[in-house]
């Protein structure tokens, strides 16, 4: 689907220098939007928007989503260099410490619920009082979960934990948004060849113990769900979707 409105939409994407986050935001420069890159390190997000070709319409945004006022002043920034925002990915997110969970810090497990919930919460937050405030009213937000959620892996209590976390604000967030026109959705990804999924390709555990090798999907087939779901009218919403490997060990027993 392409841009038919007269003005090219905004959308901010968090986590964009790499993996899913620079595979969507590279699907919706394409198709016309402008988007604002947030990152925490600036160098990714600059060679995404000299990749994308988009000159003006790619904005890179240093952005710590762990820190609600660096979450505040992304939007702020976006609102005053585009005039509003119709779309956030809600994308950011980090893997599990090593090894078992009886041996993380807590600061290893807090480091996890800051960047995974605390930081999906306060952009969510921004996204309502944006959309809510601007003109036309609305917006959609599409969080990034996983799979993980309800079918967990060995050793990933943290990533797992914030991960389910994350559908409820998903399911919260489509309720509260219905009077403000914001629709709020979900991804859930499994196995698209990124960095942090990278490690799949070379044998990961498995629930009975064993290590095996899962396949793995083009990232930039997640783009493209991505940019269907965002392309939608606001009057329709996919409150979760998920696209994965065929034929990775997720249903039924492997």
């Amino acid at each position: 689907m392409t841009q038919t409105t007269q003005s090219p939409r905004t959308a901010i994407v968090t986590g964009a220098g790499s993996g899913i986050g620079r595979a969507a935001a590279l699907a919706l420069l394409a198709d016309g939007w402008n988007v604002a890159l947030a990152g925490r390190r600036p160098e990714p997000l600059n060679d995404v928007a000299e990749a994308s070709g988009a000159t003006t319409r790619a904005f890179a945004v240093p952005t710590d989503v762990a820190n609600a006022d660096s979450v505040a002043a992304l939007f702020a920034s976006v609102c005053e260099r585009f005039g509003r925002v119709d779309l956030l990915f809600n994308n950011a997110g980090v893997g599990n410490p090593p090894g078992p969970f009886e041996d993380w810090t807590p600061a290893q497990w807090q480091g996890v619920v800051d960047i995974n919930l605390n930081g999906m919460f306060y952009c969510i937050q921004q996204a309502f009082r944006t959309m809510k405030a601007q003109s036309p009213r609305g917006g959609r937000i599409i969080n990034n979960g996983s799979i993980s959620a309800t079918t967990p892996r060995p050793n990933s209590a943290a990533y797992t934990a914030t991960k389910h976390a994350v559908e409820g604000l998903t399911k919260t967030a489509s309720l509260d948004g219905r009077k403000y026109d914001i629709a709020v959705g979900q991804i859930d990804v499994g196995n698209a060849m990124t960095e942090l999924a990278a490690r799949m390709a070379k044998g990961v555990p498995q629930a009975n113990g064993e290590l095996a090798i899962e396949p793995l999907i083009d990232v930039k087939i997640v783009g493209q769900s991505v940019l269907y779901m965002a392309n939608l009218p606001l009057e329709a919403n996919v409150l979760f979707h998920t696209v994965m490997a065929t034929k990775m060990p997720f249903v039924g027993r492997g």
